[in-house]
């Protein structure tokens, strides 16, 4: 669970961690912005995030995009020694689509694309710069390209309570992940994770189980 450790545990880290102080300033003086980036979008927030870095949002008209409580936000390169290679990417591609993120969830430079719908539960971790598409966004086919080139197939995908992503993964649409499953680093996901797994590789394939 990602808890808020209020200023005494923020003075604390930082002289352990001195990075945070400037970091923790940096997210404040940006609050304004991101505060008008939100009520901008008409994207529903709910209270206890913290966010580094002003995400990237492309919403749709009349789509939706709503987001939990304590969701932790990380764009900057500074903010996660992974250092995420872009913002966080939040995108809806059309005007039913629908992003739904539950409460303390973690996104490190991590791009969430929707034409459809992409649920993700509670307590889910998307490590640096993974991405989450529930859209081929182009055919496959050259000839159906040429007609329209932006008509790729589009699935939902759902990513249950407690899964742990890890970071340079790629979720593919019409995915489930199962609640508390884990996704090793750079993996594709293809099909389905049932819950409690371990799964990696290109195309991901369970590994064992967690227990």
């Amino acid at each position: 669970m990602i808890t808020d450790k209020g200023v005494s545990g923020l003075l604390t880290d930082g002289l352990a961690m001195p990075w945070l102080i400037g970091n923790e300033l940096r997210r404040i003086l940006c609050m304004p912005v991101l505060n008008f980036l939100i009520a901008f979008h008409g994207i529903r927030m709910g209270d206890g995030w913290r966010v580094y870095g002003l995400p990237m949002i492309q919403k749709f008209r009349g789509s939706r995009i709503e987001i939990g409580q304590r969701v932790w936000i990380r764009s900057w390169r500074s903010s996660n020694p992974l250092a995420p290679n872009h913002p966080v990417v939040l995108a809806t591609r059309s005007s039913d689509a629908e992003i739904k993120i539950g409460n303390d969830v973690g996104l490190s430079g991590t791009t969430i694309v929707a034409a459809r719908s992409i649920f993700i539960g509670d307590r889910v971790l998307i490590g640096s710069n993974s991405t989450v598409a529930d859209t081929d966004f182009h055919p496959l086919d050259w000839f159906d390209r040429q007609i329209d080139p932006l008509n790729g197939k589009s699935a939902p995908i759902v990513i249950e309570d407690d899964v742990f992503i890890g970071m340079n993964c790629i979720i593919l649409k019409g995915v489930r992940i199962g609640r508390g499953s884990v996704v090793g680093a750079g993996s594709v996901v293809t099909q389905n994770i049932p819950a409690g797994r371990i799964a990696a590789g290109n195309p991901a394939l369970v590994v064992r189980d967690l227990k």
